[in-house]
């Protein structure tokens, strides 16, 4: 073989190589792309949204050590069922500068004790925050039952199957019961059981009405029967516990609010004596038998607030 067929061979094998190098590199990057979005898809954060579509965290260093820890993997399930668009590190990283905010703002009209008592009750405040969004999302979702369970009743009744039933009302219907029915149609899709995936919807958004609605659908995908009369029954008895629900937030909205006025003034009066008498909340939290008084104060103010939730917590 001379030395012009030999120089030929070598460039050929050069642009093939080069050539499977393009392919392999656009296939790598494809697969990339299509792992992000997966991992994305599965986490069910909502981080911020990229220029393909696929959603990331803006701090994945941070995420991936929060979900190797149990209380990680704790507050990744809390914020996936409160619809918050943010991933466990960017809701820590908030918290944590939250936490400096009301303590610097705190002790500076007050005291540094007391800096440091609202950082402590800011770490509660965060954990209720994330419990408050996750009741106020079962709500909303509570409040649109009685146009599911229509839109579900009326597409058995033309003659849908359950499935297509639940993937249409949850292109219907506005967020949360579309993004929630949206996961549901995606687990069926995936290949889990028709019950498990009712199942988890409950797990998410634990309320009595919704566990009526998946035992009727279960029930009625298993044995079969007159769904569409369930339905239509179902229909107007969520209707009914809507009105009774209203008229119920309604009539203990007084007391709730007086629950938070009254710790409020507590407070309000505080900074009074301070702006009276300039200093005098340094001298008090100074000494070790001050601070354990306004430590007992602060608890009994959270216990008569959580009393006072509770005697005014009537479930429908």
């Amino acid at each position: 073989m001379d030395k012009t067929n030999l120089s030929l061979l070598t460039l050929g094998v050069t642009l093939l190589a080069l050539l499977f190098a393009v392919i392999g590199i656009q296939a790598y990057a494809a697969g990339r792309s299509q792992r992000r979005a997966l991992i994305a898809r599965m986490t069910e954060t909502g981080p911020p949204e990229t220029e393909t579509g696929a959603r990331r965290p803006r701090f994945p260093g941070l995420d991936r050590r929060l979900r190797r820890t149990g209380l990680g993997k704790r507050l990744e399930r809390k914020i996936a069922v409160t619809g918050l668009g943010v991933s466990p590190g960017e809701f820590a990283i908030g918290t944590v500068a939250g936490l400096l905010v009301v303590y610097f703002f705190i002790g500076s009209f007050f005291a540094p004790f007391f800096g440091v008592l609202a950082a402590l009750a800011g770490l509660w405040g965060a954990n209720a925050f994330l419990n408050w969004q996750r009741d106020k999302r079962t709500e909303a979702f509570i409040n649109q039952l009685p146009e599911l369970t229509r839109v579900l009743a009326n597409a058995t009744q033309a003659g849908l199957a359950m499935r297509t039933a639940l993937s249409m009302a949850a292109d219907e219907l506005d967020d949360p019961a579309g993004e929630e029915l949206r996961r549901v149609s995606d687990r069926l899709a995936v290949g889990h059981s028709f019950e498990d995936a009712l199942d988890e919807l409950a797990e998410r958004l634990p309320s009595r009405e919704l566990v009526v609605l998946v035992t009727t659908l279960v029930l009625s995908n298993r044995a079969g029967g007159q769904v569409v009369s369930s339905l239509r029954n179902l229909t107007k008895t969520l209707e009914e516990r809507k009105e009774t629900r209203r008229e119920v937030t309604t009539m203990l909205s007084q007391i709730r609010v007086t629950a938070v006025a009254v710790p409020a003034l507590g407070l309000a009066f505080l900074l009074l004596i301070n702006q009276a008498t300039p200093g005098a909340l340094d001298r008090m939290t100074s000494s070790g038998l001050g601070q354990a008084a306004t430590v007992v104060a602060f608890a009994l103010y959270g216990v008569g607030l959580f009393l006072i939730r509770r005697m005014s917590t009537v479930r429908v």
